[in-house]
């Protein structure tokens, strides 16, 4: 099959959304199919085209930003071109090209399918509020010309707004998560950078530094665990400068981050790579997920730290606790509620073992290219006229 992949920011960008395109695109192509992916050039410096991975990449410059967005004249001509010679049209929302390019595939008469990855909720302020309406009514065009929305899971479907008006259309499959083997230098390495070798328990958190994440949670969790836990620190994994839309949310918490970088209580580690974050997640005793809102759907880093053997506290939030709730290495505390994140973290801490799982039962789960069978199923039935 040739399977068109639409979405607005993939590699060299990094987030949750980029990274399951990316290893379902690869998973995708080394099961046979020629996958390209169409995508924003929102730096400069990366190729107009190239092939990764036996995935052949188009970007389309940037003429502006609109807050975490961006606007591409030549999009509309990229689309169609690439529209007419797929067999198979994949979406990934949020998006705002999106739409027209769900219109494409109707007009074309090619299957389309839409993954839902979560909602979209700009920070405060009149330009975000437009922002977000505007998106919003973009990702309802397209997902009511798409054949089939996919979710990572029910429980987040069940309880999207936006998803229950589309019930019908509706599938969950699983979400890709894979990393390499660590290895035992990096891990020590990382440790010794960090000071993880003498201070534990070590506390991770792995995202970008926005607004949704809860940052400012697991701030204020962190004075009752240091109760407990004299040396514990925390390894902040993933971009905290000159993210998108996210100056002000950085400045705000910076004054209280700084104090604790003083003293080895908390580490910036940066964007990291796959290796890296494979020896990121050995040097843990927790990951801790406090987000805010349903801008998070699910969170493969869970996944990703449970397959390393790394329980976590996840927000309760629909989808996100759902790793928790599968696996049972965890806990789940209160959206946005430090008291009750500090205590889940303490009730992990405290009982490891109880929290321990499957580890190698998680991995088999999520593959890849298990993702890859299921979207490659439902693609095979809508081309055979399952529409």
């Amino acid at each position: 099959m040739k399977i068109l992949q639409v979405l607005t920011y993939y590699r060299p960008h990094t987030s949750g959304l980029t990274i399951y395109v990316e290893r379902l695109s690869r998973a995708l192509a080394a099961r046979g199919h020629e996958v390209t992916v169409l995508t924003s050039r929102f730096d400069p410096s990366s190729p107009r085209i190239e092939v990764a991975d036996g995935v052949r990449v188009v970007r389309v410059p940037v003429a502006a930003r609109v807050s975490k967005g961006v606007l591409m004249p030549g999009f509309g001509l990229a689309a169609t071109r690439l529209v007419r010679t797929a067999d198979v049209v994949h979406l990934h929302l949020p998006q705002f090209d999106a739409a027209g390019v769900a219109l494409r595939a109707r007009l074309f008469g090619r299957p389309a399918v839409l993954t839902y990855h979560c909602d979209l909720q700009l920070p405060p302020g009149v330009g975000n509020r437009a922002v977000n309406q505007v998106v919003h009514v973009m990702n309802g065009i397209a997902a009511a010309a798409a054949h089939r929305i996919v979710t990572y899971t029910r429980d987040f479907a069940d309880h999207s707004p936006f998803l229950r008006s589309y019930r019908r259309k509706v599938e969950t499959i699983l979400p890709p998560v894979e990393l390499p083997s660590p290895e035992p230098l990096a891990i020590q390495r990382l440790a010794e950078a960090t000071g993880a070798v003498d201070r534990r328990p070590v506390i991770g958190m792995a995202t970008r530094f926005a607004s949704e994440k809860g940052v400012e949670v697991l701030l204020g969790a962190l004075p009752r665990v240091l109760r407990e836990y004299p040396d514990t620190t925390v390894l902040f994994a993933g971009q905290h400068r000159d993210v998108m839309g996210e100056q002000a949310y950085f400045d705000r918490l910076a004054p209280t981050i700084e104090p604790l970088e003083a003293t080895g209580r908390w580490h910036f580690l940066g964007t990291l790579s796959p290796a890296e974050m494979a020896a990121f997640y050995p040097n843990l005793n927790l990951l801790v997920v406090p987000s805010l809102n349903s801008t998070e759907s699910f969170g493969l880093v869970q996944i990703e730290a449970m397959m390393h053997g790394v329980p976590v506290v996840a927000a309760n939030l629909p989808g996100v606790r759902q790793p928790v709730s599968m696996t049972g290495m965890g806990a789940i505390a209160a959206i946005g509620d430090a008291d009750d994140l500090a205590a889940k973290m303490l009730e992990v801490l405290g009982d490891r073992d109880r929290f321990a799982g499957d580890p190698e039962a998680v991995a088999r789960r999520f593959t890849p290219d298990a993702c890859a069978a299921a979207y490659e199923g439902l693609f095979e039935s809508l081309r055979v006229g399952g529409r």
